[in-house]
């Protein structure tokens, strides 16, 4: 059967198969089932959508989630350098953000700040600008958030997997000791 597409309302669906996904502690080449929907938004809405599929994916706390929401609105008006944006100033004073209400206080911002910082969203630079997270923060035009489901294996299966994996480790440990000796 040949990939197809299928028009849904505002958005569009693509199928497949991906055949060259590599299981890096193996080195088994396996494949899978794609299905790929394609959603147009604007731009307010495109960083909602972005905000809050990495906020589902990081498991952020609802503060966490509105502080990032802010964060990357602020990000967004960041002029570029050099072709990206690296860094970011988050001050707080008056009511708000950079000077802006944002409808958090400021002990609220900062928990949800250094939920961020713990979680690697941003690094301190200075105490009021951070380093950015490239994967996290970006100005692109284009997101794709992947959600993998995976079949359980059965008892034996990890069994089996377990003893390859105890063989690997055991004449790696060997190979390291002949290697100590011939030196």
């Amino acid at each position: 059967m040949e990939p197809g597409q299928v028009q849904v309302k505002r958005r569009y669906v693509t199928t497949g198969l991906k055949k060259d996904l590599t299981d890096m502690e193996t080195g088994e080449i396996t494949g899978a089932s794609v299905v790929r929907t394609v959603e147009e938004k604007d731009d307010a809405e495109f960083v909602k959508v972005f905000a809050s599929g990495i906020a589902a994916m990081y498991d952020l706390t609802k503060t966490a989630q509105r502080v990032f929401q802010r964060v990357l609105e602020q990000y967004q008006a960041e002029p570029m350098h050099k072709g990206y944006a690296d860094s970011i100033q988050l001050t707080w004073f008056g009511e708000g953000l950079n000077g802006a209400a944002i409808d958090l206080s400021e002990p609220t911002f900062n928990r949800g700040l250094r939920e961020l910082l713990a979680k690697g969203f941003i690094a301190p630079r200075t105490p009021t600008v951070f380093w950015v997270n490239p994967a996290l923060f970006f100005k692109g035009d284009r997101v794709l958030f992947v959600k993998e489901y995976v079949r359980k294996r059965s008892h034996i299966e990890q069994e089996k997997r377990l003893e390859r994996e105890e063989k690997a480790m055991i004449s790696s440990e060997m190979f390291g000791e002949f290697a100590e000796e011939t030196v």
